[in-house]
C-alpha cells in the first residue's frame, strides 16, 4: 500500500475516523469494545499520544487525538486497529480488511474548534439515534468528561482548560441549537 500523504507533528491536534466496509460491523459486542479500548490504552502510552475524545461506533470510530512526540499518530492507529483487526477476525472466523480504506485525519488548528469537535463526537450516538442521552452510550469518554466515570483516556488538565465543572461541559453538549449551528462552521473537521 502507497505511503500515506501528509505528516502528523508533535503537539498538534487531530481528528481521527474510519468506518467499515458496508454491511460489516466494527463492534459485534461488549467485549469487542473492550478489546479496543484496552488496545487504546495500552498503545496511547507506548506512541506518546493523548485521547482527548474518543467515540467508538457499531461501525465506525472517532477520535480527538495529540501527538506528543515524533512518533506519528499513524503508527499508533495503524497498530491499534491491526491488531484489533486481526483478532476479531480470528474470534469470528473472518478474512480480509474490514475498513473501506485508510484512516481519515484532519489536522485541528483553530483552538475554537476543539471543544466543537469534543461535543460533535461525543453527541455521536444520540445523533446515530443508538441512544437518547450521550451518557447512556458507554464507549464514548463523555461519561469521563461528566464526572460520571474516571476513565483513564481523557486529558483533565484540557477538560479544565475550556471548562470551569463538569456540569458546564454537560450542558454545552446538550445545547444542541449551538451544536447545529456550530456543525455547519466545523465541517472540514468532522467528515465522516
Amino acid at each position: 500500500m502507497p505511503r500515506r500523504k501528509g505528516s502528523f507533528t508533535s503537539g498538534v491536534y487531530y481528528h481521527i475516523f474510519n468506518r467499515v466496509v458496508e454491511g460489516e460491523l466494527l463492534f459485534h459486542d461488549h467485549n469487542n469494545y473492550v478489546l479496543c479500548l484496552t488496545l487504546v490504552k495500552r498503545n496511547a502510552s507506548k506512541y506518546n499520544v493523548d485521547v482527548l475524545s474518543y467515540c467508538l461506533m457499531p461501525n465506525h470510530y472517532h477520535f480527538l487525538l495529540q501527538q506528543k512526540s515524533d512518533i506519528p499518530i499513524s503508527k499508533f492507529i495503524s497498530v491499534l486497529f491491526n491488531t484489533y483487526v486481526q483478532k476479531v477476525n480470528q474470534l469470528r472466523g473472518r478474512k480480509g480488511p474490514l475498513f473501506t480504506g485508510r484512516f481519515k485525519h484532519v489536522l485541528v488548528d483553530r483552538e475554537e474548534y476543539l471543544i466543537h469537535l469534543c461535543r460533535y463526537i461525543h453527541l455521536n450516538p444520540v445523533k446515530a439515534g443508538l441512544v437518547q442521552n450521550p451518557e447512556d452510550w458507554f464507549f464514548s469518554n463523555y461519561l469521563d468528561w461528566i464526572g460520571m466515570r474516571q476513565g483513564e483516556l481523557r486529558d483533565p488538565k484540557f477538560i479544565e482548560t475550556y471548562f470551569s465543572s463538569a456540569q458546564e461541559y454537560r450542558e454545552f453538549v446538550l445545547d444542541f441549537e449551538d451544536e447545529q449551528r456550530f456543525e455547519e462552521r466545523i465541517s472540514g473537521y468532522i467528515l465522516d
